[in-house]
């Protein structure tokens, strides 16, 4: 049986992915990412947790990928983390912002440098021709940086999901899972923390 062990979801996150982290064989940083457009139509895809504290998740990506775009026109998010070995989940719901510039320079500066090229090389979400094409691209940046620093590229950043709600799941016998919510309005408030049925 689960009982929150804090009235703060950060720290009680930060207790479960201590946990997922030393039990996963793979990315226990993976988490679902759901965005919406305009419309309001979903879509959903696995990114990875760069960083967490009590000002929120980070992510980095392409701002003009599907999910980039998304995110200017809706800035709300949902989170999901799953942990199969630890037979547990957690939901979190929130505010989309961009992380300030330095913050993205210094994270862009710690990858790989392969990685900060495909940055450049790749139209992220958009229409590829064929693999021949995304090598050349790669190819043609790796000469126009040889020997130099790759800078980020200006469509290139990192958001930042501020919880307003965080739900806590853990499996139980028979489907009697232990489900906890922590809810509060904005920023700053207090948490409400709420048992719900499985």
């Amino acid at each position: 049986m689960f009982e929150p062990t804090t009235d703060d979801p950060f720290e009680q996150f930060q207790a479960w992915f201590a946990e997922a982290e030393a039990s996963e064989s793979n990315d226990p940083n993976a988490m679902t990412l759901a965005t919406a457009n305009a419309d309001g139509r979903p879509s959903v895809r696995i990114v990875l947790l760069k960083g967490f504290d009590a000002h929120g998740f980070v992510f980095y990506t392409n701002l003009e990928s599907q999910k980039g775009r998304e995110l200017e026109v809706n800035p709300f998010a949902a989170l999901l983390f799953h942990w199969k070995s630890r037979h547990r989940q957690v939901r979190i719901n929130g505010a989309v912002t961009l992380v300030p510039p330095a913050e993205a320079d210094a994270y862009y500066g710690s990858r790989e440098r392969g990685s900060r090229i495909g940055a450049w090389a790749s139209q992220q979400s958009r229409p590829l021709a064929d693999r021949v094409t995304l090598t050349a691209a790669v190819e043609r940046f790796e000469a126009q940086y040889e020997g130099k620093t790759v800078p980020r590229p200006p469509y290139w950043s990192g958001y930042r999901l501020m919880p307003l709600r965080f739900e806590f799941w853990q499996d139980g016998e028979f489907r009697l899972h232990d489900r906890f919510v922590f809810e509060r309005s904005a920023e700053g408030q207090s948490w409400a923390v709420q048992r719900l049925y499985p």
